[in-house]
């Protein structure tokens, strides 16, 4: 009960800091659903994202940055895979989750609604985008935990973790950290055997490689899906590309 209430005091000092800093014009719905409100004097952004119904659904409220690069966006790999959460909640009910590269966190959030105990990550440097992880998750009332976690690098808190399923929403994007990437999935698949890596890309990043990096670490790709192919017509309208869904788990011998 004490942490709920303090949840509650942050989200009430939250929403007074946004409204009185920032000042928020009355925001505007766009075709896919998502509501947004733009403050213009310094281009913070927050977007209200719904899945399911009015009966059965939720929103989940995101604030992003224009000014700052990847981390503070809500990209359509993002979208997708919050998507893909949602509709697979049974499925992550219950789960222990890992974000990597989380960034906005909306997969990581769509997975705490409907009920996995998540962990929330992203580079260990970027103290902007775990600020901000802290104050989407104060804002949608939700408990995750927030953790820098920098790929290739084994401190403390990648020790911590112990997920049955890992989100990753547009990872793959750089491909001089893919090797990095690789090996910090591989340690934490390796620490249950049945867990999954879920991952949405786009098809710049290489088949090829991505390939490559699945034999040298000892992965292999269970599922794969064009990510429109699920995805409610509304929200496909407004995204473009041609984007991926992956399952991938240790490639064991039988």
């Amino acid at each position: 009960m004490e942490s709920e209430n303090k949840i509650k005091k942050q989200k009430l000092v939250l929403e007074s800091e946004l409204e009185e800093d920032e000042e928020y014009e009355a925001p505007f719905i766009q075709e896919d659903g998502v509501t947004k409100s733009l403050s213009n004097q310094d281009m913070t952004n927050t977007s209200r994202h719904l899945f399911g119904d009015s009966e059965d659904g939720f929103s989940i409220s995101i604030i992003e940055n224009m000014k700052e690069e990847y981390g503070l966006f809500v990209w359509p790999c993002s979208r997708i895979l919050a998507e893909y959460v949602w509709q697979q909640k049974a499925r992550f009910s219950s789960s222990h989750v890992v974000e990597l590269g989380a960034g906005t966190s909306l997969p990581g959030l769509v997975a705490a609604k409907v009920g996995a105990e998540v962990t929330l990550t992203d580079d260990s440097t970027r103290s902007e985008v775990l600020d901000n992880m802290r104050r989407v998750c104060v804002l949608n009332n939700l408990k995750c935990k927030v953790l820098g976690l920098t790929w290739g690098v084994w401190d403390a808190p990648i020790f911590s973790l112990h997920p049955n399923i890992i989100l990753g929403a547009d990872v793959l994007y750089d491909t001089s950290a893919f090797d990095d990437l690789f090996a910090t999935v591989t340690f934490l698949l390796q620490k249950l055997p049945e867990s999954v890596f879920i991952t949405t890309y786009h098809n710049r990043s290489g088949h090829h490689l991505i390939e490559f990096l699945m034999e040298k670490w000892g992965l292999k790709c269970i599922k794969l899906v064009d990510g429109f192919s699920f995805m409610p017509s509304h929200k496909a309208a407004s995204l473009s590309g041609n984007i991926q869904l992956a399952e991938i788990v240790l490639d064991t011998p039988v």
